[in-house]
């Protein structure tokens, strides 16, 4: 590039506009901001573990959503099913022990039964 060109502003219709010193400041900041818009916008395209995180929390968000939707859905009775038994299970240990034993047994039972 050349000094006239340099010094110069583009032309119009034949003639040439002559710049003021502000409005070229002012282009070059604007340049500078814009350059770094795309610098940043590149560097996020390029930070993988950035945009796994966000990912992640992004899928985080959608089941706790959910989670806590089939919170609102599950009806009292069943709540309170839930917890009379573990209320029954903690206050009664031993036989809730033997039947965890003879369900896990069963299952070993089955699975052995398949192979």
């Amino acid at each position: 590039m050349d000094e006239a060109t340099r010094t110069s502003g583009p032309e119009v219709d034949g003639q040439q506009e002559q710049r003021s010193p502000e409005d070229i400041r002012a282009d070059i900041e604007e340049t500078r901001e814009d350059l770094g818009d795309t610098v940043d916008a590149l560097a996020a395209k390029t930070d993988v573990k950035g945009q796994a995180k966000a990912k992640v929390e992004s899928v985080k968000g959608k089941f706790s959503g959910a989670k806590d939707g089939a919170a609102e859905r599950t009806p009292d009775s069943a709540r309170d099913g839930f917890a009379q038994a573990k209320d029954t299970a903690a206050s009664n240990p031993v036989p809730t022990a033997a039947i965890a034993a003879f369900v896990g047994g069963l299952l070993v039972g089955i699975v052995i039964a398949r192979r």
